[in-house]
């Protein structure tokens, strides 16, 4: 598994530190507003085989709007975009040596970070891990010429020095995985404090209809007394007060929230260390209105109190 990895945030000129996410860019700030939230656009960069597409794919799961491959020209009209946007706070997009004025970069950059916060998070890789990367893939050097894949990957570096050289985060990913520079990323970008990056969804429904196929962990309670046999709660279901006390009212059922509880706060940060960003816990009962309804609810609460964000489904409850 991965050691120690190469981390560097600088800038030309600037005192190299060790916190890529804390460092004050004062440089970098926005001049002008963005609604009440702070407007951030990451600029995600490299060389060819150091990962940039898998972290892309982790900057769209963490919430950020993400482009891939925007031609330098079109970025200050995106960065207008995401100025003037009430509904966009966060972006990512892709530069890297595909784009053949790359030697405008530095003026580009000058002119965006005059609205938002900017970071440029620059993925490199030693020479050998590159060649080995592209040898499983089989896949050839986007430069596509007819020299040595050591030549191409020489050439590139020389390319992508001046954007390099501005790079608030220069991460060398020879010794991760694409798991590894997943949870890297997503430690040093992902998380608020109090905040999860998991995102859940707790399902109620009805074993009558099937269990849902989207689920991920399936919770059986068709063992807890059924509110279904008392008459006055019938015609109601598991969001009604009534109906949610006198199912949660048995040491059954509380015995059960609490294992199921301690269970999904040892589970969840297993996934996300293996990089899932979505998950769906499941609740069923015979017709998905009473025992299931009530625990979903109550399992919503009690992760969004302990800092994952989601949404709680019924899928059979009667409307």
């Amino acid at each position: 598994m991965a050691e120690s990895v190469s981390l560097h945030n600088r800038r030309a000129g600037d005192v190299e530190s060790s916190d890529p996410v804390s460092r004050s860019q004062p440089d970098r700030q926005r001049t002008d507003g963005c609604g009440a939230e702070r407007c951030e656009l990451v600029v995600l960069t490299g060389l060819s085989g150091a990962g940039k597409q898998s972290a892309f794919r982790t900057f769209e799961d963490l919430g950020y709007y993400a482009v891939d491959n925007l031609p330098l020209e079109l970025v200050p009209p995106f960065a207008d975009l995401i100025h003037g946007s009430p509904h966009i706070t966060k972006a990512a997009l892709v530069v890297d040596a595909r784009e053949e004025t790359i030697e405008r970069f530095p003026n580009i950059l000058k002119d965006v970070a005059a609205r938002l916060s900017v970071r440029v998070v620059f993925l490199e890789a030693s020479d050998e891990v590159l060649i080995r990367r592209y040898s499983e893939t089989r896949r050839p050097h986007p430069s596509r010429t007819d020299e040595l894949i050591t030549a191409s990957i020489a050439a590139e570096r020389r390319r992508m020095a001046v954007v390099r050289n501005l790079a608030d985060v220069v991460l060398d990913t020879s010794r991760f995985n694409v798991h590894q520079l997943r949870a890297h990323l997503v430690s040093q970008f992902g998380k608020s404090e109090g905040s999860q990056t998991l995102s859940l969804t707790t399902m109620s429904f009805g074993f009558r209809n099937g269990v849902p196929p989207e689920a991920d962990l399936v919770f059986d309670v068709r063992f807890l007394p059924n509110p279904h046999f008392v008459p006055e709660f019938r015609s109601l279901t598991g969001q009604d007060s009534q109906v949610a006390e006198y199912v949660t009212s048995f040491p059954q059922t509380q015995e059960f929230q609490q294992r199921i509880r301690d269970l999904l706060l040892f589970l969840l940060p297993q996934f996300e260390k293996e990089g899932k960003s979505y998950l769906t816990v499941a609740f069923g009962c015979t017709g998905g209105q009473h025992r299931s309804v009530a625990l979903a609810e109550d399992m919503g609460l009690f992760l969004s109190s302990k800092g994952y964000s989601g949404k709680v489904l019924h899928r059979d409850m009667p409307r």
